[in-house]
């Protein structure tokens, strides 16, 4: 019969829970780094966060970015930064909040619409004031906290705390070693950002949840086994299906980082990243951090495993 493709045809024993020691120091660093590099650099804030105004043109025929660059840069309007996108005639066009209140806005906008021309479709215009960015920013700051206080009580309800908590501290790693890699390369961080946090830790956490599913079954079927090699056997077990989701969601971002453009490629740099570091503390940090919070084994029927019985998936 047919199974598919087997990446590892009996169970690997690789010793996770032996490296635990290592992946935690490891881990802490990311986290420490990340930490340290947001609060020395902070973000390069995109106008969503910081206020200002966005116009989405589209030329006849391919925009020639140097030109326009040069035209805007003329009209003494501050930053303006130009991003193509799209088909080779879409061009955003980004500048930074005008002083003087909406009616420098809509003063700059007037300068734009004149120095492109009328040969320009014009088919966004936008204006992000102060209030509106900072309310943004902490709109998305209580998204990304209330969504990872969300998972921690779907998986506490659905596993036991000790599953959660270790659920949630390997989700934070995930989190906020992302954001540090924004911060360190200084990628825009906008909305987009936001929505890319969110994306990594649903992904992170359902790859973790997978695994747990696997070490709360096997707590019930091997209760003499000890801890460690029980967690190892889980991990083991569903190493195929984790190496095989990661790469192949790997290989979907690869295209859209290469071909997505401009637009799309901090977003897709942030779930490259996040999909590689969510997989490793999968593993590396939320399993093997059962060890100290014990989960209780409940069956009272104690089965002892054949070796060479257990199928990997």
């Amino acid at each position: 019969m047919w199974r598919g493709i087997v990446l590892f045809p009996t169970v690997p024993k690789v010793p996770f829970i032996g490296m635990r020691m290592f992946s935690f120091t490891v881990s802490v660093v990311m986290v420490l780094l990340s930490l340290t590099v947001v609060s020395v650099k902070g973000f390069n804030l995109g106008i969503d966060f910081r206020g200002g105004i966005i116009v989405e043109v589209r030329t006849q025929g391919p925009a020639n970015m140097s030109q326009m660059r040069e035209t805007l840069g003329g009209l003494g309007l501050g930053e303006v930064a130009l991003q193509g996108f799209g088909t080779p005639s879409d061009v955003l066009i980004r500048i930074q909040e005008q002083e003087g209140g909406e009616k420098a806005q809509q003063e700059a906008v007037e300068k734009i619409r004149a120095a492109l021309g009328p040969t320009v479709e014009y088919r966004r215009i936008e204006a992000v004031g102060p209030l509106v960015s900072n309310e943004l920013f902490w709109n998305g700051m209580w998204a990304v906290g209330l969504g990872v206080l969300g998972i921690l009580v779907y998986i506490w309800f659905r596993f036991e705390w000790q599953f959660g908590a270790s659920g949630v501290l390997a989700l934070a790693h995930d989190v906020i070693s992302t954001i540090g890699l924004y911060s360190l390369l200084d990628v825009e961080f906008n909305l987009t950002s936001v929505a890319a946090l969110l994306t990594i830790a649903g992904y992170s956490i359902n790859d973790t949840v997978v695994i747990f599913d696997r070490v709360r079954d096997n707590l019930r079927k091997y209760k003499t086994m000890p801890l460690g090699d029980l967690l190892n056997l889980s991990n083991n077990q569903t190493l195929s299906r984790t190496v095989m989701t990661g790469g192949t969601t790997i290989l979907a971002l690869l295209g859209l980082y290469f071909l997505g453009g401009d637009v799309l490629s901090g977003f897709s740099l942030a779930m490259l990243f996040g999909v590689v570091c969510g997989t490793y503390s999968s593993v590396f940090v939320a399993v093997p951090l059962l060890m100290y919070l014990r989960p209780p084994q409940r069956n009272p029927t104690a089965t002892k495993p054949v070796p060479g019985a257990e199928a990997a998936e």
